[in-house]
C-alpha cells in the first residue's frame, strides 16, 4: 500500500513540474502600521512589481501587461492583540516551506505535547506552563491543543476574494482537512469563515476502516470593521467545535493479560471498545474601539465561552474491567456530564504618548460549572483591575510591563526586555485552582477541595548570537513553582507541600550548511529539585534536530526541502491517562523509556502549491526495542507515509 501512495506520488509530483512555472518566496514576516487604519505598503512586502496609485489612494498591483495581479500579498491578516496595542502588524499569507511536513497540531509544536500516539488523543504540555488565565478555569484542557482560540483569530485585510485549502491525508487513515475563506466587502469591511476537520481511525486495534479513534468539526465565522473617518474599529468571531473520541484506555499490559503483546499496533488488545469522551465548546468573541482624540482610545472586550463535556462508558461490556468497581451514580452505565460557561467584559483606556504605549482596564467575569450531580451550580464572580505600558525605543529595543489584580487574592505581573543581542521575561503570578480541581461529581469519583492559589516565578532568557551562517539561541529558564495542583497516582487532586525549582538551560540554533543545506536544532535539559519536585514528570534531555537540502531546482521552478527530522527524549515515568474525568495522573512503575524517532520528508512548491511528503518513523525495526511510547501503554506510530497539500486561490 505505501509502495503504491509513493509511486503516485512520484507520477504527481513530475506532472506538476512540467506544467508549473517558478515564483520566488514571498517574505514571512509582517510589516508594522504606525497608523492602524493606513494600509501597508505594497512595496515593502514585495520588490520587483509595478505598481500604479489609484485616485482612492489604495494601491494596485500590476503585472507586465498592467492586468491586476493578486496574490498573497494582496491577501493580509492581522491579530486582535495588535490592533489593542496600537501596532497593527500586517501578514502576507505564508508559502514557507520550513517545517511544512509537520503538519499535525503536536508536530507543529515541535513535539512539546504528550498525547496518546494519535491526531485529535488527548494531549498535555511536556513542560510546565503558566495559565494564561489567572482566575477560575474549567479544568478539562486535554483537547485545548486542537482548539482554535477566538482571541487569536486571524481577520484579514483583502483585495480579492481569498482561499486556503489544505488537506493531509496520514498513513493509517488520519486525516485532517482545513479550509479558510476572507472577502473584502469594501475596502473598510472583511468577512470570512474557517472550516476543521479531524478524521482519525484508531492506531491500536481498529475493527473496520472507519472506526475511528477522533472525529472533530470545528469551524468559525469573522469579521471586521472600520469607520471611514477611522475612529472607530470592530473585529468579531464566533466559533465552534465538536471533539469527539472514542476511548481505547491503552493496550492491556502482557502482565494483566498473557495473551496482550506490546507493538502488534493494529492486532493490539486494548481495554475499552464501548468508552466515548465528547468536548463541546462555543464561543462568541468580539472588540471594538473609539478614537476619543490623539492619544487616547475606549475600547470594550466581550466573551461568552461554554464548554460542554460528556463521557459514556457501558459497563454491562467488557470495558467494565478498565474501570474501579466503585459506581457512585449508576452501576451500568459511566453517564459523566460538566458544563462549564463564562461571561467576561473588559472596558479600557489606551493610547500612544511620547512614543510609549499604555492601557488600564477593569474586567468582570462570571461563570459557573453545572452537572446533574451537584446539589448546585459551582459559581464564580471575579472583577480584575489590570494596565499595560510598553516603551519601543526603537525597531530593535523595547521594554514592556502588564499586570493584573484579581479581587482578591490572584495577580499576575509580567516584564519584558528585548535588544538585538539579549531578551528577557519575566512572570510573577498567584493563579486559582481549576474548576474542575476544587469540586468534581463522576460515577467513580468524587471531591469537594478547598485548594490554594499556585504560586509562580519564571525568569526566561535568551542569547542571540549570529556567527556568519549560523544563528545560535542560548536560553535559560527557571522556575519556582508552590502549591502546584496535581493528580495523584489514586487519580485524585492534591496540592503539593513546598516548592519545586526547575532549572532549564537549552540552546536552538540554525546553521547554514554551504549553499543547500540547513542544520536546525533544540536541546532542552532540565532539572527538578525542592520538595514539590515528584509532582514534575519532565525528561531531562529533551532534543529536535532536522538536517536538510533546501534550494530551488529544476531552473528555479521548484522550490524543495528533503532531508530528516529526528527527535529523542531521555527516559521518565511519563503522566498515564484516565479517560473518564479526562486527566493525566502521576505513575511510577511505566518507563516512557528514551528512543530516537526519524522521519524523512520531502516538501515542495510549485507556483503556491505546496505539498509535503513524509516517511514516519524510518528506524522502526532497525533498534533494539520493537518500538517506543508516547504514553504508560501507548505506543508511538508505527512506520506511515503521509501526504499533505495546501493550495491558495486569490479570486
Amino acid at each position: 500500500m505505501n509502495k503504491s501512495i509513493l509511486a503516485l506520488f512520484i507520477f504527481f509530483f513530475l506532472g506538476l513540474i512540467q506544467l508549473s512555472f517558478a515564483q520566488r518566496p514571498i517574505p514571512r514576516n509582517g510589516r508594522q502600521v504606525q497608523n492602524p487604519n493606513q494600509r501597508v505598503q505594497q512595496e515593502a512586502l514585495q520588490q520587483g512589481e509595478g505598481e500604479e496609485e489609484e485616485q482612492t489612494g489604495r494601491r494596485t498591483l500590476l503585472d507586465d501587461s498592467t492586468r491586476m495581479v493578486f496574490g498573497p500579498t494582496t491577501a493580509l491578516f492581522f491579530f486582535e492583540k495588535d490592533i489593542k496595542q496600537n501596532s497593527l502588524t500586517l501578514f502576507p499569507q505564508d508559502t514557507s516551506l520550513t517545517n511544512f511536513h509537520n503538519y499535525d497540531p503536536r508536530a507543529k509544536g515541535g513535539w512539546k505535547y504528550q498525547d496518546l500516539g494519535n491526531i485529535g488523543s488527548a494531549a498535555q504540555p511536556i513542560f510546565y506552563e503558566i495559565p494564561t488565565e489567572i482566575g477560575t478555569r474549567s479544568g478539562f484542557h486535554a483537547y485545548d491543543i486542537y482548539y482554535h482560540n477566538p482571541e487569536t483569530r486571524k481577520y484579514f485585510d483583502t483585495k480579492s476574494p481569498f482561499t486556503n485549502m489544505s488537506a493531509f491525508f496520514g498513513g493509517g487513515n488520519r486525516n485532517m482537512l482545513d479550509l479558510e475563506f476572507a472577502r473584502n466587502v469594501n475596502p473598510r469591511w472583511n468577512i470570512g469563515f474557517e472550516f476543521h476537520t479531524i478524521r482519525s481511525r484508531k492506531t491500536l486495534n481498529p475493527i473496520a476502516r472507519d472506526d475511528n479513534m477522533v472525529d472533530q468539526t470545528s469551524y468559525s465565522l469573522h469579521t471586521n470593521y472600520r469607520s471611514e473617518n477611522g475612529r472607530y474599529w470592530f473585529l468579531g468571531n464566533f466559533s465552534r467545535m465538536r471533539h469527539v473520541v472514542n476511548e481505547i484506555g491503552g493496550i492491556i499490559p502482557p502482565e494483566e493479560d498473557s495473551t496482550s503483546v506490546y507493538f502488534t499496533y493494529e492486532d493490539a488488545k486494548v481495554w475499552l471498545r464501548n468508552s466515548q469522551a465528547r468536548d463541546l465548546r462555543q464561543d462568541y468573541h468580539f472588540y471594538h474601539e473609539y478614537k476619543v482624540r490623539d492619544g487616547l482610545q475606549i475600547y470594550h472586550v466581550f466573551d461568552r465561552k461554554s464548554q460542554d463535556l460528556k463521557f459514556d462508558a457501558l459497563l454491562n461490556s467488557t470495558d467494565s474491567l478498565f474501570y474501579p468497581s466503585t459506581r457512585l451514580l449508576e452501576p451500568d452505565t459511566t453517564r459523566n456530564i460538566h458544563d462549564f460557561s463564562e461571561w467576561k467584559n473588559e472596558f479600557g483606556l489606551k493610547g500612544t504618548f511620547g512614543g510609549f504605549f499604555y492601557n488600564a482596564y477593569a474586567k468582570l467575569r462570571n461563570g459557573r460549572m453545572q452537572n446533574p450531580a451537584f446539589e448546585s451550580d459551582n459559581t464564580f464572580n471575579e472583577v480584575f483591575i489590570g494596565g499595560q505600558l510598553i516603551g519601543k525605543l526603537s525597531e530593535k529595543w523595547s521594554l514592556s510591563a502588564d499586570g493584573e489584580y484579581l479581587l482578591p487574592g490572584a495577580f499576575r505581573i509580567h516584564g519584558v526586555f528585548q535588544s538585538p543581542w539579549l531578551d528577557v521575561e519575566y512572570t510573577k503570578a498567584l493563579y486559582k485552582p481549576s474548576s474542575m480541581q476544587q469540586r468534581y461529581a463522576g460515577n467513580h469519583f468524587n471531591w469537594d477541595n478547598d485548594f490554594d492559589n499556585v504560586g509562580v516565578d519564571q525568569v526566561t532568557g535568551t542569547l542571540k548570537l549570529d556567527i556568519g551562517k549560523a544563528k545560535i539561541r542560548p536560553g535559560l529558564a527557571i522556575n519556582r513553582v508552590n502549591n502546584y495542583i496535581y493528580f495523584d497516582e489514586n487519580r485524585f487532586p492534591v496540592q503539593a507541600d513546598g516548592e519545586a525549582f526547575m532549572l532549564m538551560p537549552s540552546v536552538k540554533s540554525a546553521i547554514r550548511v554551504g549553499k543547500k543545506f540547513q542544520w536546525d536544532a533544540e536541546v532542552i535539559f532540565t532539572s527538578v529539585s525542592g520538595e514539590a519536585a515528584d509532582a514534575f514528570r519532565i525528561p531531562e534531555l529533551f532534543a529536535n534536530t532536522r538536517f536538510y537540502f533546501d534550494s530551488p531546482a529544476f531552473d528555479e521552478n521548484v522550490f524543495l526541502q528533503f532531508g530528516l527530522d529526528i527527535r529523542y527524549h531521555s527516559s521518565f515515568f511519563a503522566d498515564a491517562y484516565w479517560p473518564s474525568h479526562q486527566q493525566f495522573y502521576l505513575q511510577n512503575t511505566f518507563d516512557v523509556y528514551a528512543y530516537p524517532v526519524v522521519d524523512v520528508f520531502l516538501n515542495f512548491r510549485i507556483n503556491r502549491t505546496r505539498v509535503l511528503l513524509k516517511y514516519n518513523h524510518l528506524n522502526s525495526g532497525m533498534m533494539s526495542r520493537d518500538g517506543y511510547f508516547v504514553t504508560p501503554d501507548y505506543t508511538g506510530i508505527r512506520s506511515f507515509i503521509d501526504l499533505g497539500i495546501t493550495w491558495y486561490l486569490f479570486d
